[in-house]
């Protein structure tokens, strides 16, 4: 059987639920996807960092997505995930409710976040992925994690 062979203008994306909307990450920055565990609480930092996780010896901080964005939080259930994802040097897992596939999408798919938000750039997006008669909001994991790092100090 023959490999399938992607273009350059192909993304791999991991989509996960938050609530009803769908959203995705490329799949290059995703390490690995867990079912929710401990999460030691730290104190004084943002409410959407949960807290920090042990994941094979390494100590990672865990963010609660929705919190992130300024979405209504809902009690954790069997379906939630914890995504590992890293960005440069920086590994952290950010909580979904629930991870749905993964897929490939055309570049020629995804419209720019300014074209999205009406104007104001959205600074989370990276775009929204049009595929069939689905909406992906894509995320922009830098911004996500680099601001988190900033409310910290």
């Amino acid at each position: 059987m023959a490999e399938k062979t992607y273009s350059t203008n192909e993304l791999q994306l991991v989509v996960f639920k938050l609530g009803k909307e769908e959203y995705a990450v490329s799949i290059l920055q995703v390490q690995e996807i867990k079912r929710i565990t401990d999460i030691t609480r730290v104190p004084h930092t943002p409410d959407y960092i949960k807290g920090v996780m042990n994941l094979r010896g390494s100590v990672l901080p865990v963010l609660d997505l929705k919190k992130r964005l300024n979405l209504t939080a809902q009690e954790y259930t069997d379906d939630t995930r914890i995504i590992i994802v890293k960005v440069d040097e920086i590994t952290v897992g950010i909580i979904v409710d629930a991870v749905s596939e993964v897929l490939t999408i055309n570049q020629e798919s995804i419209e720019p976040p300014q074209t999205v938000a009406g104007g104001g750039i959205t600074h989370y997006l990276s775009g929204v992925g049009k595929l069939d008669d689905r909406l992906l909001i894509l995320l922009n994991l830098e911004t996500i994690i680099g601001y988190s790092q900033e409310a910290g100090k």
